[in-house]
């Protein structure tokens, strides 16, 4: 089979490499669709992983064989791939910090190497815990495998709207209109709260417009903050979600967060950037910071009912569709985003 195959920063290889070979509890995806996200480009250019490895993890497929002790699962069905499921028994798990679990972060799908996602394939393996404990979900006949691809990065999102205690009334601030920030309007306006978009480009300000936030401005406007009293009866917003790895974001948050509020870190920053901040604003505004990271196995089928009952609109996040073979030029794309770039699908 065709994969693209990790061999060191910024060096992707299109290989012929041998179908993986499955143990008894194991099962066979053909993968017909995965989306590029922004954690693939981020292991793809930065020293974080040794080679060989294959990424790719927001994967639709077809069932194409299962092993002799699989049970409930038979060839030909469409599914989507969840490439992490925690153990549901360790300290992490029993206090919901279900990605902390070592078995979540440590067991994964494979199409060869080190088990890494392995979408960037014609085929991915399923390892056994994944197929008995959730990690195979049925994709409904009128849900196109493209829409299923999203189960997974809307499972991210909601954990963090959950995390951040979002509700009805409310007005959230989300910094970036790429496609986590869009998916993240989405959401926040499902919730019944309000949205309000920054973003640097023209036409992502208007795009977070499209699909539901109530105002979007440019981040570099230096009335935002004013911009922002005014639509928010002098408060502030109640939560921001920082969607970009950005410092000065993250100090607009401040100003535009109202006492008391929350400010959510969604978007990795680089490992040597270092946000000095007087811990008297926390104190004194109460303002509450936190982080989230990756998906929530509490929130999977939830995640699912959202994507396939359509409760938000994934195909318009859809920008740009590679075949597996140009994922490479897909990357420098994402990298370098063109005015209506945002989400990137890959079709092995």
């Amino acid at each position: 089979m065709k994969a693209q195959v990790f061999r060191g920063v910024n060096q992707l290889s299109y290989e012929e490499i041998p179908v993986p070979t499955l143990e008894a509890d194991e099962v066979l995806v053909q993968v017909r669709v995965v989306g590029l996200c922004q954690s693939d480009i981020k292991k793809i250019r930065y020293p974080l992983y040794e080679p060989p490895r294959i990424f790719g993890h927001e994967t639709a497929g077809t069932i194409a064989s299962v092993g002799a002790n699989v049970k409930g699962w038979t060839v030909g069905q469409r599914v989507a791939v969840m490439h992490h499921i925690p153990c549901m028994r360790c300290s992490y798990c029993l206090n919901d910090n279900f990605s902390m679990c070592d078995v979540y972060k440590n067991i994964s799908t494979t199409a060869g190497f080190n088990a890494s996602g392995g979408g960037f394939a014609e085929y991915v393996k399923v390892p056994g815990h994944i197929v008995q404990n959730g990690g195979l979900i049925p994709i409904p006949n009128d849900i196109s495998f493209e829409e299923a691809s999203f189960v997974e990065p809307t499972n991210c999102c909601l954990k963090a709207v959950k995390k951040a205690q979002i509700a009805p009334g409310q007005t959230v601030l989300v910094t970036g209109a790429g496609p986590i920030g869009l998916m993240f309007m989405m959401l926040v306006k499902y919730f019944g709260a309000r949205a309000i978009a920054t973003d640097l480009l023209p036409s992502r300000i208007e795009k977070a417009l499209n699909v539901g936030a109530e105002a979007a401005f440019d981040a570099r406007d230096p009335d935002l903050p004013a911009k922002i009293q005014a639509l928010t009866g002098g408060m502030g917003v109640d939560v921001t979600l920082l969607a970009v790895p950005s410092d000065k974001a993250f100090f607009q948050a401040l100003d535009c967060t109202r006492k008391g509020g929350k400010i959510l870190f969604f978007a990795e920053f680089p490992d040597e950037l270092e946000i000095p901040l007087n811990p008297n604003i926390l104190y004194r505004r109460e303002i509450d910071l936190m982080g989230s990271y990756s998906s929530s196995y509490r929130l999977q089928s939830l995640s699912a009912d959202i994507v396939f009952n359509r409760r938000i609109d994934v195909k318009a996040l859809i920008s740009d569709r590679y075949p597996l073979q140009d994922l490479s030029q897909a990357v420098d794309q994402a990298i370098a985003p063109t005015p209506e770039t945002y989400k990137i699908l890959i079709y092995p």
